[in-house]
């Protein structure tokens, strides 16, 4: 592989994804079939998924995505064309398989073609809404000492006694925006789960200091929320801390001053280009591929100079773009590329990342 150009490089992957997804479709079938006639039991098996776990030394959880669609498959044969060209994935028809009908089994798949399991779980929220679930607050049990040395190294082994955990519906009118889609992350230890459209179970775990924090959010807002309900406390709670941070990180202000583009040799970056920067962009990596592609990404983004200030690039909205950590420094590696070994010390641009209050 060492041998192959990155074009050589990107085909390769490409074709090998191709090659798998239809070997995958193709399994598929066959364990439909398999199934159907039960050949399991002459195998010395009581059931499909036990096969396929010690004969075919198929891990259970893909074991099970597998089984599943093989079933929905017998019903609804276009699974696997789908599954085939790689329109859905395995964990999309498994989520979808319980809701499929000879009435809607065609306008899901045409939704599902290439959605994350998030969007698809969403998805199938719309088509069997749950009900709001009740906020709750519960002190977690504390880990016995004796088990601490004998536990696996997980999270549980970090939760300190006083850890408390919150589940909440949040109403989404009370957001300032949907929460995103494609490329949406969850940080670990919290539970996102799409109920309805525009509604979603939240679940984390909170230490002492946030819990006695809510306690006098609660009782602070007690005029405006009489019932304390934890969702509406944290959805008040979160709109403010966006206002507060976009206000920080890209100068979202109510009555923004009428100033210009810097003309100063400065690394400041002015309030209006950030504000205009971030507009044009859309709060986005801007970075562009070339074959079309944008990256998107919202988590981690950065201003940078497409011009570097080393090279004299000012810090105007022509000359300034949203990248993600990952593509600031692809880009800066790119034009030391450009520039020259001779030129590396020279041109190599480190921007102080921003510092933001702990909350």
């Amino acid at each position: 592989m060492s041998r192959l150009s990155n074009e050589e490089l990107l085909a390769r992957v490409k074709s090998l994804t191709r090659g798998e997804q239809e070997a995958t479709a193709l399994l598929v079938a066959h364990l439909a079939d398999l199934d159907g006639r039960r050949l399991y039991l002459a195998e010395g098996f009581s059931s499909l998924f036990a096969y396929c776990v010690r004969v075919l030394h198929l891990s259970e959880h893909a074991a099970y995505n597998r089984i599943e669609c093989a079933r929905i498959s017998r019903r609804f044969p276009a699974i696997l064309d789908l599954l085939a060209d790689g329109s859905v994935h395995l964990t999309a028809v498994r989520l979808l398989a319980p809701h499929l009908t000879a009435e809607n089994h065609a306008g899901l798949l045409g939704q599902a073609c290439h959605l994350g399991k998030r969007e698809i779980e969403e998805l199938v929220a719309s088509v069997r809404p749950r009900p709001d679930v009740p906020s709750t607050v519960r002190k977690l049990p504390s880990l016995p000492s004796e088990d601490r040395l004998t536990a696996p190294l997980v999270a549980p082994l970090e939760v300190p006694s006083n850890t408390m955990t919150m589940a909440t519906g949040i109403r989404s009118d009370l957001q300032s925006n949907r929460p995103p889609t494609r490329g949406a992350s969850f940080t670990h230890g919290s539970n996102i789960t799409p109920l309805a459209p525009d509604r979603y179970r939240v679940q984390f775990t909170a230490d002492r200091e946030s819990y006695n924090r809510l306690r006098e959010a609660r009782n602070l807002l007690k005029h405006e929320i009489p019932d304390g309900d934890v969702g509406l406390v944290l959805a008040r709670a979160l709109r403010d801390l966006v206002e507060s941070l976009r206000r920080r990180k890209h100068a979202a202000v109510a009555r923004p001053r009428a100033t210009g583009n810097s003309k100063g040799n400065t690394r400041c970056i002015p309030a209006a280009v950030r504000r205009g920067v971030w507009a044009r962009d859309g709060g986005a990596c801007a970075f562009v591929s070339a074959n079309g592609t944008r990256c998107g990404e919202r988590g981690m983004v950065e201003y940078h100079h497409c011009e570097p200030f080393s090279v004299g690039g000012r810090a105007t909205v022509d000359n300034i773009a949203l990248r993600c950590r990952a593509h600031n420094a692809y880009e800066e590696l790119r034009f030391i590329d450009r520039a020259g070994a001779g030129e590396r010390q020279a041109s190599m641009i480190r921007e102080e990342p921003a510092r933001y209050p702990s909350y």
